[in-house]
């Protein structure tokens, strides 16, 4: 029997327990509450648009109306000057408005520079139309300009009364992007600006002018749609077209019509197999050498981060332009320790000033992204083994920021080629590739419908389905697995041409399949 002061102690101890884990698990659960809340602006629309404005008429349009950007400065309408130093502030956002139409304006002249009998860029401003694509009005009509991709389909507001299967997608701080069909057959990406977004209502609140707010929301999409027209490559989410109409109580919006892709998950896609990685990277390569070289000279992606991104067909294209900019920092000697360094949150770097322009800084800052955001998750996992030291070097160089993109792409192509004709097999001992301890029957137009063995990472969560160069590989691959006993050369092909195989524990309910082709191993 314990003393009466020993039993009190004791409970004392086991309520103390008790505040102690209930703590840890109210801990728990709030922080992993936290976790799974929607990133700001990301989150879901309620049903009816939660008073964000439609991005097209409902009604059929009777013409189809335009941006105008008129030379002198926003005139305030609406509510303006009834919030805080009415003169003042709204100066300050005239001023906004004014940067980011010459902005827009710059990038507009030089991509009329490009095209033979473009319009002079010294009419009076007033009656510009930026990214006017009605023929005449002194702007050439894009069905002519040679840049433009010819499978493109050019689309208007006409088109916009055939839209059906409307979802909304996600937003930023800007834009708002919804899916839909036109006339229930192409499937596009609508940008508007969203009228409930961080932008839009930070700028309402200090400013009290919605119209004005707008104006110079939509001048992000405006400089969207003028580099996708000046920076076409295939790597470039394509501009379809675009319908400016008075909407919500705001006179000419503005949408844009582009070409759909699916969003960049990073998870997903370390658990894809490594050659889809691959064209991920050198789809963003090729990206960042054009970027490079483009009309507009270098251009810096600002804001670089995988949700600019989007996948089209499996190939990697870029879908946010409106951070990107063309400006090269300007450097003296004496300012080129601050003016050219470069800051991550991990690493900084100082490039030399030359020629009164810090030295391949926004190539250099395109690269050093790509390394952190995709090359050192995506390329050396899973990678064949013959091609992890070429993959380390590239990881290693562009994290030092050793190469430009130049050697980059060289290196990346040279993986790519070593991949693509099988060459990376050569360098293999001989014994992994050539000699089998077990010999195999094969069998025409045969599958094995069942005896899923289960590997990572395959082309099928609940198969595995292996990309092989040739049979040799094939056999290798089985001879490694505990499991695998069969395997069944399927008809379709990667991006690369390397065959999809199926990995199998057993060959029972052996059936007929047209063009396939089973091995199965022999008892020994």
């Amino acid at each position: 029997m314990f003393p009466l002061e020993e039993v009190l102690m004791m409970k004392r101890r086991r309520r103390r327990r008790v505040v102690v884990l209930a703590g840890l698990c109210v801990s728990f659960f709030l922080g992993t509450w936290m976790s799974l809340l929607p990133e700001p602006g990301l989150e879901p629309r309620p049903a009816g648009g939660g008073g964000t404005g439609r991005f097209y008429r409902e009604e059929p349009a009777t013409g189809d109306a335009r941006l105008r950007v008129a030379a002198g400065s926003p005139e305030p309408t609406g509510e303006s000057g009834t919030r805080g130093d009415p003169a003042g502030s709204l100066r300050e956002l005239e001023l906004q408005i004014r940067e980011r139409y010459e902005e827009v304006l710059r990038y507009r002249r030089q991509l009329q520079a490009r095209r033979p009998g473009h319009a002079d860029p010294g009419r009076p401003l007033e009656r510009r139309r930026l990214m006017d694509l009605e023929p005449g009005d002194g702007v050439q009509d894009p069905v002519q300009d040679p840049t433009r991709d010819p499978a493109a389909p050019l689309l208007g507001c006409g088109s916009m009364a055939s839209v059906t299967d409307v979802r909304y997608l996600g937003s930023g701080y800007t834009k708002a992007v919804y899916r839909a069909a036109l006339n229930r057959s192409l499937s596009v990406a609508l940008k508007s600006v969203d009228l409930a977004g961080h932008d839009m209502e930070s700028c309402a609140r200090r400013y009290g002018d919605t119209g004005a707010c707008y104006r110079l929301s939509s001048f992000k999409i405006i400089k969207e749609m003028v580099l996708m027209e000046t920076l076409q490559h295939r790597n470039v989410l394509k501009l379809y077209g675009y319908c400016y109409q008075d909407n919500s109580g705001i006179q000419e919006t503005v949408t844009a019509i582009t070409e759909l892709g699916s969003p960049l998950e990073m998870i997903q896609l370390l658990q894809t197999p490594w050659d889809h990685r691959l064209r991920i990277c050198v789809s963003l390569v090729r990206l960042l050498y054009f970027l490079s070289r483009s009309p507009l000279g270098s251009v810096s992606l600002l804001d670089f981060r995988p949700r600019q991104f989007v996948l089209v067909d499996g190939e990697l294209k870029v879908t946010d332009l409106d951070d990107a900019s063309a400006h090269e920092a300007p450097c003296t000697p004496l300012t080129a320790s601050h003016a050219c360094t470069l800051r991550f949150p991990a690493r900084s770097f100082t490039l030399p000033c030359s020629r009164g322009r810090c030295e391949s800084i926004n190539e250099k800052r395109n690269l050093y992204n790509a390394y952190r955001f995709f090359f050192t998750y995506l390329l050396p996992h899973s990678a064949p083994s013959a091609l992890r030291p070429l993959l380390d070097r590239i990881v290693n160089a562009t994290g030092e920021l050793r190469w430009g993109v130049e050697e980059t792409l060289s290196k990346i192509e040279e993986v790519l080629h070593l991949y693509r004709t099988g060459r990376y097999l050569q360098s293999l001992n001989h014994s992994t590739t050539g000699n089998h301890t077990h010999s195999y029957k094969e069998v025409l137009d045969s599958s094995i419908p069942e005896q899923e063995v289960r590997c990572w990472p395959s082309y099928q969560h609940h198969a595995c389905l292996l990309a092989v160069f040739n049979l040799q590989e094939a056999l290798s691959l089985c001879e490694s697995h505990a499991h695998c006993h069969a395997f069944v050369f399927t008809n379709h092909t990667t991006w690369t041409g390397h065959h999809l195989v199926y990995l199998k524990s057993g060959w029972s309910g052996l059936s007929r399949a047209t063009g396939q082709l089973t091995y199965i191993r022999l008892a020994s």
